[in-house]
């Protein structure tokens, strides 16, 4: 009779994880992004979320909460419930914010569950039209002449052009004047108009301005130049070495998230990925999707923990205060 009574409890029992793997999603999804509408971040996440949603049959909702530096989106991912129906789109902030914040509100490695890389996406050296420099060379040459009376614009603490910008002065020697801004429309527009002399911008950003003529494009942040742009070289061919910054970008849950739904997460991004309209669109924004071994948990996490210890270093010899 106990037998009987084990074997009907299992039979019962056993359905439950599969029809509970199954069953996700059942309504829409969230997916907060921590920076503006119209940025690079948010066109990656558009175009993720859309991709993503074939494969889950359920609308990806794009979420833009901004402020402190992409913190104020990532601790309400970090807080929500580990339910699959909230996710994050962050880029390497998550590994600069603990160097730079004093009081982090969630730990960027600890209160996440990782689902993947996504892209990495090259940044890109501009200056205001008419600047007094032809190329990279003659551009350093003239920025350490010049000093702090240069100024270069970047999105706010923890940017990817606040990177940049530190990784420049860094890999130069020099010290220039931050102008900071709200987004990257407004700072893209100010560079235009000549209203600040330097920008470090993710391509997707001024690539058809460079493309027009509009503004001068002096080096590629990356190891290999950018279809987009064939005639810009990398910062190394240009004669700057170690000026060489890419601004990755993750997606997460919050930690604690059911490894089942964190499965269907997974498997759906790394199917985005190779969807032909996600990458031919990625192209034209001077981005690749990475590779599917890069999509995944593992390799996520791993590299933002070798990022949290290489950017710690670089804004700790910056000489910036943890706010």
């Amino acid at each position: 009779m106990r037998l009987a009574i084990r074997v009907i409890s299992l039979l019962l029992l056993t359905p439950a994880l599969p029809a509970f793997a199954q069953e996700y999603p059942s309504r829409p999804i969230t997916m907060v992004v921590p920076f503006s509408a119209g940025g690079p971040g948010d066109v990656i996440a558009r175009l993720l979320g859309s991709s993503m949603s074939a494969t889950l049959k359920q609308p990806l909702v794009i979420e833009n909460v901004v402020g402190a530096g992409g913190t104020l989106g990532t601790n309400r991912v970090a807080k929500a419930a580990p339910d699959g129906y909230t996710v994050l789109l962050m880029h390497v902030g998550q590994a600069t914010a603990p160097a730079l914040y004093a009081k982090l509100p969630f730990d960027p490695v600890g209160d996440f569950a990782p689902i993947g890389l996504v892209t990495d996406v090259p940044m890109i050296l501009v200056a205001r039209p008419n600047f007094p420099a032809k190329d990279l060379k003659e551009l350093v040459a003239y920025v350490r002449t010049q000093g702090d009376k240069i100024t270069y614009g970047n999105v706010g603490l923890g940017s990817a052009s606040h990177l940049c910008g530190l990784m420049f002065m860094s890999t130069i020697g020099a010290k220039l004047t931050p102008i900071y801004y709200k987004g990257g429309g407004p700072a893209l527009n100010d560079i235009i108009a000549g209203h600040i002399d330097v920008y470090c911008d993710p391509a997707t950003g001024p690539t058809p301005y460079i493309q027009g003529g509009t503004i001068p494009g002096y080096a590629i942040t990356s190891k290999k130049r950018v279809p987009t742009l064939p005639n810009l070289p990398t910062a190394a061919e240009a004669g700057v070495a170690g000026f060489d910054v890419t601004t990755w970008y993750g997606l997460y849950a919050p930690r604690n998230t059911p490894k089942p739904i964190v499965d269907a997460l997974v498997g759906a991004l790394q199917k985005a990925l190779k969807d032909p309209p996600l990458v031919n669109r990625f192209a034209e924004l001077s981005m690749t999707p990475v590779e599917e071994e890069r999509a995944t948990p593992a390799a996520l996490e791993q590299l933002l923990k070798t990022e949290i210890v290489k950017w710690d270093r670089i804004i700790k010899d910056a000489g910036i205060t943890p706010q």
